[in-house]
């Protein structure tokens, strides 16, 4: 299977973003820290990462890029893991249970955007529209390792069935 991991390719993330994740630390896209926020009143670093961030779910960072790596299933259940404490301590997730699941269905989503190559790195974009959706666009760049043309991933989120 393959999921995210951060990278950073330069010091930019540490000066766009309040928080910077670490370099591979495994990601998630993060849009449910902004469920509650009315994205057209987001300023500065906030605005930087709901428009371009990956969330690092160890550091609680942000990250412009992330690079799809192989996982394997107890890594995999470790990254939920993670999430759902993280969720618990500072996102007020309710109980464990609730937070896992939430911690599930990010983890799924990630892993949804890792169709392309391993090794490919991916940007992301998010726009809030009229409608109550958030788009995620993420965009493969060349890899280090391997150069090859751009490709769209699109998916969508409904913030109404979001419960975190």
């Amino acid at each position: 299977m393959k999921l995210l991991r951060t990278i950073r390719l330069d010091a930019s993330d540490t000066f766009v973003f309040d928080v910077p994740a670490e370099a591979g630390d495994w990601a998630v896209s993060g849009a449910f820290v902004f469920w509650d926020k009315d994205a057209a009143n987001l300023e500065g670093k906030a605005r930087a990462a709901f428009r371009s961030g990956f969330l690092g779910v160890k550091s609680l960072g942000w990250s412009t890029l992330a690079q799809v790596v192989e996982a394997t299933v107890a890594e995999r259940a470790a990254l939920v893991d993670t999430l759902a404490d993280q969720l618990i301590q500072h996102f007020g997730a309710p109980t464990i249970e609730a937070a896992k699941a939430a911690a599930e269905e990010e983890v799924a989503f990630a892993e949804s955007l890792c169709t392309i190559p391993q090794d490919s790195v991916i940007a992301v974009h998010r726009r809030r529209d009229a409608k109550p959706f958030v788009h995620f666009v993420a965009e493969k760049a060349q890899s280090p390792r391997a150069p090859s043309p751009s490709l769209r991933l699109k998916a969508m989120m409904n913030q109404a069935n979001k419960s975190i």
